[in-house]
C-alpha cells in the first residue's frame, strides 16, 4: 500500500470519528440515549474521564500522566508505521497498523482539546461548541466521548461458579466509541490474518 492511500485512510477514520463525537457531544445530554436496532444497539452518550473502560488514576495529575502516556504511544506507533512503510510491508499489516494507529489518535484528540472547546456537558443540557466563558476543563484534561452500546443479551450465572454465581451479567456492557473500535479491530485482525509478520 501506498503512503498517500495510508494517509487517506488515516485522514477518514480519524474524520468519521470525530464528527460522530461531536454531534453526540452537541446534540444529546449526558446518559441520554436513543434506539438504533431495538433490543442489541443503541446510542448511548457518556465521557469516559480516564483511559479504556473507565480506568484512570485519581485526580489532576493522574489524568496528565494518562494523557502523557497515550502521546508517547501515538509517538511510537507513528515512528513505527513509517519504518513499515519504507520497509514496504505488506498491505494487510499496513491496514492493521493505521487502524491502531487512528484509533489511539482518535481518543487523544478528545482528552487534549474537548475542555478547551466544549463546555460541560451535563444530565439535563448538551454541550456547546467554544462557549463564551471558555471550556470545561484545561490542555490534555478534556473526557473522552463513547456512544456505541450493544446489550447483545442478559442471564444469570450459573449457581455453581465460584463468586459471581446466581448474579446476573450482561452482554455486551462497556460504551465505546469509534476510535476504540478501530484499535480493537486492528489488534484482532493483526493476530488472527497477519501472523506470519509477527514472527
Amino acid at each position: 500500500m501506498s503512503r498517500k492511500r495510508i494517509v487517506l485512510l488515516l485522514i477518514v477514520l480519524l474524520v468519521v470519528d470525530q464528527v460522530v463525537k461531536i454531534w453526540v457531544k452537541t446534540n444529546m445530554a449526558l446518559d441520554q440515549s436513543f434506539t438504533v436496532f431495538p433490543n442489541w444497539f443503541f446510542i448511548r452518550f457518556i465521557e469516559n474521564p480516564g483511559a479504556a473502560f473507565g480506568f484512570q488514576l485519581g485526580g489532576s495529575y493522574g489524568k496528565l500522566i494518562l494523557s502523557v502516556f497515550r502521546l508517547a504511544a501515538i509517538a511510537a506507533l507513528g515512528y513505527y508505521l513509517a519504518v513499515l512503510l519504507r520497509k514496504k510491508a505488506p498491505t494487510g499489516v499496513l491496514v492493521g497498523f493505521t487502524l491502531i494507529f487512528a484509533g489511539a489518535v482518535g481518543n487523544v484528540i478528545d482528552s487534549a482539546f474537548y475542555g478547551l472547546l466544549f463546555s460541560e456537558s451535563t444530565f439535563t443540557g448538551v454541550a456547546t461548541f467554544l462557549p463564551e466563558g471558555g471550556g470545561y476543563a484545561g490542555f490534555l484534561h478534556g473526557k473522552v466521548v463513547d456512544m456505541l452500546y450493544f446489550p447483545l443479551f442478559s442471564g444469570v450465572y450459573p449457581s455453581w461458579l465460584p463468586w459471581v454465581g446466581g448474579e446476573p451479567f450482561l452482554f455486551f456492557s462497556p460504551i465505546f466509541n469509534l476510535a476504540d473500535s478501530y484499535i480493537s479491530v486492528g489488534i484482532i485482525y493483526m493476530l488472527l490474518f497477519q501472523r506470519k509478520f509477527f514472527k
